[in-house]
């Protein structure tokens, strides 16, 4: 295993399902010239297995940048640390899922370990197609 990457920040999401692609257009929308050291951007769409494979790799801290269930107003922001004792007890290996729980279920089956997560979500409206 190779030394730890750093920041991993991660878009996820399905840009032809409405507000599910939030992911995808925040990273779309990061300024290419924009660098910082240790800090590696990526947009994974709806690639979750090569996001879990990226994070056996090793990084110091994962951010998530995601939609999440519509709980309250379409387009509220939240920032929380993912709880990765749920996430992957509460999911089995699934090779074509994308969400967090996928993810790290993937992860842990290979034999990796989730690194620290914040999710940057925010509140969809409609995850309908378009």
């Amino acid at each position: 295993m190779s030394a730890p990457l750093g920041i991993l920040v991660a878009g996820i999401g399905n840009i032809f399902l409405g507000d599910d692609g939030f992911g995808s257009e925040v990273i779309r929308r990061v300024p290419e010239h924009v660098e910082a050291p240790g800090v590696r951007i990526v947009d994974y769409g709806i690639r979750g297995v090569h996001l879990a494979y990226d994070l056996l790799d090793g990084c110091d801290a994962l951010v998530l940048v995601d939609a999440i269930p519509g709980r309250g107003a379409p387009g509220t922001l939240h920032v929380f640390a993912a709880d990765h004792e749920r996430l992957t007890a509460a999911s089995g290996l699934d090779g074509h899922a994308m969400d967090p729980q996928a993810v790290f279920a993937t992860l842990t089956a290979l034999g990796g370990t989730p690194p620290d997560t914040v999710v940057i979500g925010c509140e969809a409206a409609s995850v309908d197609e378009g």
